[in-house]
């Protein structure tokens, strides 16, 4: 199945994922540690999204773009407020050199090692959000339904969003990993593998501390996507309570199930 619609986020996006920081923190002390440094991320990667909105750099110097204007920014950021463990293993990936490499590997979906792909994520995300349509052609990898139209890359999250019409079947989103374009994908559907076998998509949920947040999985290919359910809280913002569903995602994976994409913090 094709995908339906595509939409990216737009410039407002970084003040509704503050507003929701600040929201989670409240609600959820466990994931403390974790939205504290995405908060002091989304100061710096806000800034690369401004810097490559007027810059509009060219697709194939995307990696050279990211490594060069955006990557120390990211590290400082790190350094400041991740766990001490985050803290060094990106101060001395970033001491090491080679950055562009680090980011061309992530923009082609090389599999990297951890650290090389937290700091490529942060750092290019903001740049490919800003290209829009032009971030496809600075990534490399597949456009089927179960991967992002305009960059190819694969989903961090689900989304299930009202139509506003009673008769009207509730869409569901994927959210892209990589630019964090939103597409239209079947609803009984793995994401991953594309089984349609309703016996065979197990749901997890803990509705008394995540109730709007699900975990749908796939017995044929052992992952899942967490899906986030805005009918439930409209406030919500995938991408960040994605990175507080903790609890959610060690319960998944006790069960033998792989996060298609780990979040941002290397959490699947």
């Amino acid at each position: 199945m094709a995908p339906l619609l595509s939409t990216r986020p737009g410039t407002g996006a970084w003040a509704e994922r503050r507003r929701r920081v600040r929201e989670l923190l409240d609600r959820y002390p466990f994931a403390t540690s974790m939205l504290k440094l995405y908060a002091g991320l989304l100061d710096a990667q806000e800034r690369a999204f401004a810097l490559a909105l007027e810059d509009q750099p060219a697709p194939d110097e995307v990696a050279r773009y990211v490594a060069e204007r955006v990557l120390a920014s990211i590290v400082e950021e790190t350094v400041a407020g991740a766990p001490p463990a985050l803290a060094e293993a990106s101060r001395i990936r970033f001491a090491a050199g080679g950055l562009e490499a680090l980011v061309g590997d992530w923009l082609a979906g090389e599999i990297q090692p951890a650290v090389d792909t937290y700091l490529a994520r942060a750092a290019a995300g903001p740049v490919l959000e800003a290209l829009g349509r032009a971030a496809g052609q600075a990534c490399r990898g597949p456009r089927h339904a179960g991967h992002c139209p305009t960059c190819g890359g694969r989903p961090q999250v689900s989304c299930l969003a009202d139509s506003g019409e009673s008769l009207v079947t509730v869409p569901r989103y994927l959210v892209c990993c990589r630019c964090s374009t939103r597409w239209i994908h079947e609803r009984m559907a793995c994401p991953a593998c594309g089984e349609r076998s309703t016996a065979k998509l197990p749901i997890y949920s803990d509705g008394a501390e995540l109730p709007h947040i699900r975990a749908e999985a796939c017995e044929t290919c052992r992952q899942y996507v967490l899906t986030v359910d805005l009918r439930k809280d409209a406030g919500g913002v995938p991408l960040v309570d994605e990175l507080a569903a903790l609890p959610l995602d060690l319960h998944v994976q006790e069960r033998g199930f792989t996060k298609i994409v780990p979040n941002l913090m290397g959490i699947g």
